[in-house]
């Protein structure tokens, strides 16, 4: 797509030969994990910040294990996911590269890894931090495996369950460092993952058309029309459901207004990279790489710090 703009918008590369196994075993099981993906898992910390408890060292203590824990799950996750969609992999230009799918780490090695990740995620939530975090972290995980196993086939209920998903994380964050998760909160962080899910879905759907392939099945139930839909309605949500909150912060009251505008600077990058750059990246690929997503939550971060903890 042509634009006035000097910025390279990104061009889906055309279908290749599968390359050889290049990856060790160990470097094979690294990338099975989504370690990229821990990203997302930063919502634990949101208890934290908003709780006022960053400068208390056991509640910070808390969270990192919480973190860890779900860094944990989800990389347990990713390998049943892996396993489940194998064959639909090696069909897909792009995910053909998967360890998996690749033959760079074997199914039997899978299945090895993934039981004791999920082992060591529960028992570190149990034992490090506590039994509410702990069954959050076995929900979290119960509802990976429904979502690989069968919800990722069912049209809107599939992204619904990664929006649920973002919901456990600041759930569980606020759980391990005893803070209350204002209703607000995990309403906007539903509807920010529900802006992410079906902006993901309109970035895979796209790539599909163009590329000819069908390696997601449940696309096959979701038009562009409808997506662009969901995406207007979800964005405005978002938008408004945050404004909510931060009029009423629990703690600064309606200070944390200053946090709106990298919040709105934000959202917009994404729509415009997804719409006018056609970027086809993962959303972690996003979120970290991109100079003004990262511009923009630094200075949230920054913005919301300061009025928390420097001007409160």
């Amino acid at each position: 797509m042509e634009t006035i703009t000097s910025e390279n918008p990104t061009i889906p590369a055309p279908p290749s030969e599968p390359a050889s196994p290049q990856r060790s075993p160990l470097r094979a099981a690294i990338k099975t994990g989504r370690p990229q993906e821990w990203i997302k898992n930063l919502f634990v910390f949101a208890g934290l910040l908003f709780s006022g408890k960053f400068n208390q060292s056991y509640e910070v203590l808390q969270a990192v294990l919480t973190f860890v824990a779900f860094c944990a799950i989800s990389s347990a996750g990713y390998y049943v996911n892996d396993l489940v969609d194998v064959e639909l992999d090696r069909k897909h230009p792009k995910k053909r590269t998967r360890p998996l799918a690749a033959g760079e780490l074997s199914e039997r090695a899978a299945m090895t890894i993934a039981p004791a990740l999920a082992v060591v995620a529960i028992a570190l939530a149990f034992a490090a931090v506590n039994w509410q975090v702990g069954l959050m972290v076995i929900g979290y995980g119960a509802a990976q495996m429904a979502y690989s196993f069968g919800l990722k086939q069912i049209v809107i209920v599939d992204v619904m369950t990664l929006s649920g998903l973002f919901i456990l994380r600041v759930a569980a964050g606020a759980s391990a460092v005893d803070a209350h998760a204002s209703e607000w909160l995990l309403l906007c962080t539903g509807m920010f993952a529900l802006f992410l899910g079906f902006t993901k879905r309109r970035q895979e759907a796209v790539s599909e058309l163009h590329e000819g392939t069908s390696s997601r099945p449940v696309l096959e139930h979701y038009s562009l029309p409808f997506l662009d839909q969901m995406v207007a309605l979800v964005t405005t949500g978002t938008v408004i459901s945050y404004s909510i909150y931060a009029v009423d912060s629990p703690i600064v009251g309606n200070k944390m207004m200053w946090t709106i505008p990298p919040v709105v600077y934000v959202i917009f990058r994404y729509l415009y990279l997804i719409y006018d750059r056609a970027d086809d990246r993962s959303i972690a690929a996003i979120v970290s790489r991109d100079k003004g997503m990262v511009a923009g939550f630094a200075a949230w971060v920054v913005i919301a710090f300061a009025l928390l903890y420097v001007f409160k």
